[in-house]
């Protein structure tokens, strides 16, 4: 029987949509028993030759299952129309038929989890934010297969993580490198990973997005505040190295900053705004600019003369500093879920509030 255009015939149906005519009909011969989570849905007149995967993806809307989702169960074998399996995403409905879809649990991830104290800033069911450290890398890569945030935040959500592409893990939509400390926001959910993927994408132009970062920089620029729009793209040289790219080609990048404050004419902290989300961006941006980042091993070798003209305090901060002085400070966001408007602000580590320090005692 049909109970408010749902097809309820069907045992143990977790969602069902059947968003066109009410009749009351039986489970086809041959329907396969799938479990517990389960959708399935009748195609109407208006859904004649229509794609198998665009009709699931638009009937599993209130499921939060994106198209590319959908098409990778269709060709794992998850999805049947009228009892027979079929695995062309691409295959055609007519009118009548019943397209049913499996929806296995999340599998376990890989990589495992692993027990690394994280600072947490934010959680709540969707999503959390972190204050994410120095020296720890974000996801594993080759050179780096554990000891990652995403191990550590694997082992901290367990079972919490309902799955991203199917997968328990965490929905990682922007990145700060190894050695850059601050905010970042993890999608807990496969419907937070989607809204937080569209807001990083829109990078603040339509969507409320803000992401300020403090750099401590070389130098003094001439002005005050400015935006550097430099287009980035791979180095050809050195593959480790991003480099501001010909007029035409790489991709697009915008930085704001402004000057936060100054210290004897050597040295300056920097607020930079993300106007876009390159690899580097503010690290290659400031190089560009003349106001390489200290300690910056990749864009800022050639100032390391520079440090002999700081203070001795500050020339040990300097020589101590292990990574670039770059830090997120300022992290504001629309809740992809609640649509609460998300604000966090986090203050600099310990190692560069003791550069700043050293630097303002110079003054």
């Amino acid at each position: 029987m049909l109970r408010d255009g749902c097809l309820a015939s069907i045992e143990a149906v977790a969602l069902c949509i059947l968003p066109l005519e009410k009749a009351a009909f039986d489970t086809p011969p041959g329907e396969p028993d799938f479990g517990s989570q389960k959708i399935a849905c009748r195609a109407g007149p208006e859904h004649g030759g229509e794609r198998l995967d665009r009709f699931l993806a638009g009937a599993a809307a209130t499921a939060n299952l994106s198209r590319t989702r959908v098409k990778a169960l269709i060709e794992a074998g998850e999805v049947s129309i009228d009892g027979a399996t079929v695995k062309d995403p691409s295959a055609t409905l007519r009118a009548g038929q019943i397209a049913s879809l499996r929806l296995p649990p999340p599998a376990d991830p890989l990589p495992l989890g692993e027990d690394i104290a994280l600072n947490i800033v934010f959680e709540d069911e969707y999503l959390l934010v972190i204050d994410k450290p120095a020296g720890l890398v974000v996801h594993p890569s080759a050179g780096h297969q554990t000891g990652t945030l995403v191990n550590a935040l694997i082992a901290h959500c367990g079972k919490s993580l309902s799955g991203i592409g199917g997968v328990r893990r965490p929905g990682i939509v922007h990145r700060l490198d190894k050695d850059t400390s601050g905010l970042m926001v993890v999608a807990k959910t496969d419907a937070a990973h989607r809204g937080l993927a569209r807001l990083f994408a829109d990078h603040g132009k339509t969507l409320p997005l803000t992401r300020e970062y403090l750099a401590f920089v070389w130098g003094v620029p001439g002005r005050l505040a400015g935006t550097i729009a430099a287009p980035l793209a791979r180095d050809p040289i050195s593959r480790q190295k991003i480099a501001v790219a010909a007029k035409g080609r790489g991709r697009s990048a915008v930085t704001n900053w402004r000057t936060v404050e100054s210290f004897a004419g050597e040295a300056s902290l920097l607020s930079c705004e993300l106007l876009t989300g390159r690899t580097h961006q503010i690290r290659v941006h400031l190089a560009h600019f003349g106001h390489p980042l200290l300690g910056d091993p990749l864009y800022g070798a050639g100032f390391r003369s520079k440090k002999a003209r700081l203070p001795p305090t500050a020339q040990a901060c300097v020589k101590s500093l292990s990574r670039q002085a770059l830090h997120a400070a300022k992290l504001d966001f629309l809740h992809p879920v609640t649509e609460k408007k998300l604000c966090f602000t986090n203050p600099l580590p310990r190692d560069l509030q003791k550069l700043c320090e050293a630097l303002r005692d110079g003054n």
